[in-house]
């Protein structure tokens, strides 16, 4: 039979997988780099958002961000003396698990250190994530931040929302073109969307988006870095440093 003619569906979310020329590529890439940089970083992060991983990068425009398998970091570093791309940088080859990056840059490491102890921007929380805050909805008429501000700086919330707050479980009415909670009077129990502790599934993550309230932050974390000129590596862990001795 001919092929068929009609139109097919390509869905644009597919994302193919790194191949082995990718992952020889970012291995290069890193090995090519550290000679030209005076301080190799590792960084963690917590609620990973690649929105906010660009802001990283942008900010750093100057500096080399690599964010990929860790093995394959840790071995372009080089994971013994005799591996090493750079003096020492086999040390820091140590501290690359988990959810991690290098940051490879000339500028000063308060200046890194200082960027990111102050880059904790916050997002709208994921499912399977614990909740950092109580959240609720008061009861009376629903407004757009369901009492996260003063109701004369809010506005009610739009009728158009209220049907999808039913089918979220929020026991919501339409009263004189208002969604209710409860009574006008404010009479009736406040609905709990999730309590401090709580892991979010996707009903609570859906309210919590619906009143722009945002539990999760993105943070990142210097884990440890590299000096070029001593060929040292340092330690970071919450504000205390230690310089690991590479034998």
């Amino acid at each position: 039979m001919p092929k068929s003619r009609r139109s097919k569906v390509v869905h644009m979310t597919q994302v193919d997988k790194k191949t082995r020329v990718d992952k020889e590529k970012l291995f290069q890439n890193i090995r090519d780099a550290i000679p030209e940089y005076q301080h190799c970083f590792v960084f963690s992060v917590d609620n990973m958002r690649n929105s906010h991983l660009k802001d990283v990068r942008r900010e750093l425009s100057d500096c080399r961000l690599f964010f990929g398998k860790t093995k394959l970091m840790a071995k372009a570093l080089g994971q013994t003396p005799a591996e090493a791309i750079a003096p020492g940088i086999e040390v820091l080859a140590r501290h690359i698990t988990g959810t991690v990056g290098l940051v490879l840059t000339n500028r000063p490491v308060e200046t890194i250190l200082s960027y990111f102890d102050n880059f904790s921007p916050v997002d709208f929380a994921r499912a399977g994530v614990a909740a950092t805050r109580e959240f609720s909805i008061p009861t009376g008429i629903v407004y757009a931040t369901a009492g996260e501000i003063p109701a004369e700086h809010d506005v009610p919330l739009e009728h158009s929302i209220e049907p999808e707050l039913r089918r979220l479980g929020v026991p919501t009415r339409m009263v004189k073109g208002r969604v209710v909670l409860g009574d006008e009077a404010g009479q009736g129990d406040e609905y709990v969307v999730c309590k401090e502790g709580d892991v979010l599934d996707s009903r609570q993550t859906r309210l919590l988006k619906l009143f722009g309230v945002c539990l999760s932050e993105f943070k990142v974390q210097i884990v440890a870095y590299w000096n070029s000129a001593s060929g040292e590596v340092t330690e970071v862990n919450n504000d205390v440093m230690a310089v690991v001795d590479e034998n």
